[in-house]
């Protein structure tokens, strides 16, 4: 199983989610993908996330997850927690520090859906983060100098035990993101 885990007001019909999909039914069509569109909720996402994983180890599948932005943060816990190899892509290290801007209402574009962000969706957050990297053979993380929304040097700070790729300029959605899945594919031995 391959996980692939979008970001905050995302969805796996974003262009890296698109692209990952179509990459793997080219090149690995005997890959499952599993591209769930997550809840707004922390914790039902997590939820969700922890069935999946636990669902596809209980097939005695091999545990993949690539995860963008608050993806990464979640693809993090997820093989820390269950195992598995997860790349991130452009990370988010500590959402909840960037919380103060988000609280109140959002929409998202992709599903339509608006909701609230609220104070204790923080403390959500805070208890999934993994504090420091135990299994750095688990991740490869990519990150571009440009991401104008997250600050590329607290994932450098972080995973710096990691395999990482980092690229000058970009922006946050990873740019040119479609150059790097045969490497993603090989680091994550897709069969």
């Amino acid at each position: 199983m391959l996980l692939y885990i979008h970001g905050f007001n995302s969805s796996p019909l974003s262009e890296k989610g698109v692209l990952t999909a179509n990459f793997l039914a080219r090149q690995y069509p005997d890959v499952r993908l599993v591209q769930p569109q997550l809840p707004s909720d922390i914790d039902a996402a997590v939820r969700l996330l922890a069935d999946l994983t636990g669902e596809a180890r209980e097939r005695g599948e091999v545990l993949r997850y690539i995860g963008s932005s608050l993806g990464g943060f979640y693809a993090t816990w997820l093989a820390e927690t269950f195992g598995g190899k997860a790349v991130l892509i452009n990370p988010a290290v500590s959402p909840y520090d960037l919380f103060e801007e988000f609280l109140g209402p959002q929409h998202n574009p992709y599903t339509d859906e608006h909701y609230q962000v609220l104070p204790e969706h923080r403390e959500a957050l805070k208890s999934y983060d993994v504090e420091a990297i135990a299994n750095p053979d688990r991740f490869f993380v990519l990150l571009q100098t440009g991401d104008e929304v997250l600050d590329y040097r607290l994932a450098l700070d972080k995973y710096h035990c990691c395999r990482m790729l980092i690229e000058p300029g970009g922006d946050h959605s990873f740019v040119g993101f479609e150059r790097q899945l045969p490497d993603i594919a090989a680091f994550l031995e897709l069969p």
